[in-house]
């Protein structure tokens, strides 16, 4: 419901490596599938979700004027997103920057060692919040104030809820928590059809 991207950016986000990026997951080896179906759904929530809005920050960077930052990303996420990927291999601690793009698609930096997820990212806070350059924030409070990467549709988007609380509360004036902005239209669609 509400979602913001086409099926075809959806298809290609299902991609080893995709167009929308050429970013390729494989990288170091192929990585466990339990493991990038969380980075496909990681990129589907940043790509798709109208729920984003309040954690949007401008940036002037050449491949893209806007990023996400700080979004509270319910713990339990993070635990089988780092569940899942432990066992799989990796380069980098962070995946924003550093890359080696000279082929057209990012490649480990020379002298990066190939390794366990578990090496790069030693506690799932590490790889929540250092993956993607502090996109995520783990969050362990309670129900309700976080971003669930994994819901059930079919009971609705408990994002939306939570997307409202915080925008809410930065309209409101309260102080910020992770440098909450005006909710940009484009990306928050709360009560259309």
């Amino acid at each position: 419901k509400n979602a913001c991207c086409t099926a075809n950016t959806s298809q290609e986000l299902h991609k080893d490596t995709s167009c929308l990026y050429n970013f390729n997951w494989d990288h170091c080896g192929k990585m466990e599938p339990a493991c990038k179906r969380h980075f496909i759904q990681d990129t589907c929530l940043y790509e798709c979700s109208p729920n984003l809005g309040p954690w949007i920050r401008q940036v002037n960077q050449s491949w893209r004027k806007e990023r996400i930052l700080n979004v509270p990303l319910c713990k339990e996420d993070c635990e089988r997103w780092w569940e899942d990927c432990r066992t799989s291999y990796t380069c980098k601690s962070n995946w924003h920057k550093g890359w080696n793009w000279t082929s057209g698609i990012n490649e480990c930096p020379a002298r990066a060692l190939c390794r366990t997820f578990e090496s790069y990212f030693p506690t799932l806070a590490t790889l929540c919040e250092g993956v993607w350059s502090h996109s995520f924030q783990n969050y362990s409070g309670g129900s309700g104030r976080c971003i669930q990467m994994w819901f059930d549709s079919a009971q609705g988007n408990a994002n939306e809820e939570v997307a409202k609380f915080y925008a809410a509360t930065m309209n409101a004036g309260a102080p910020s928590r992770g440098g909450l902005l005006v909710p940009d239209p484009r990306r928050v669609l709360w009560g259309s059809s």
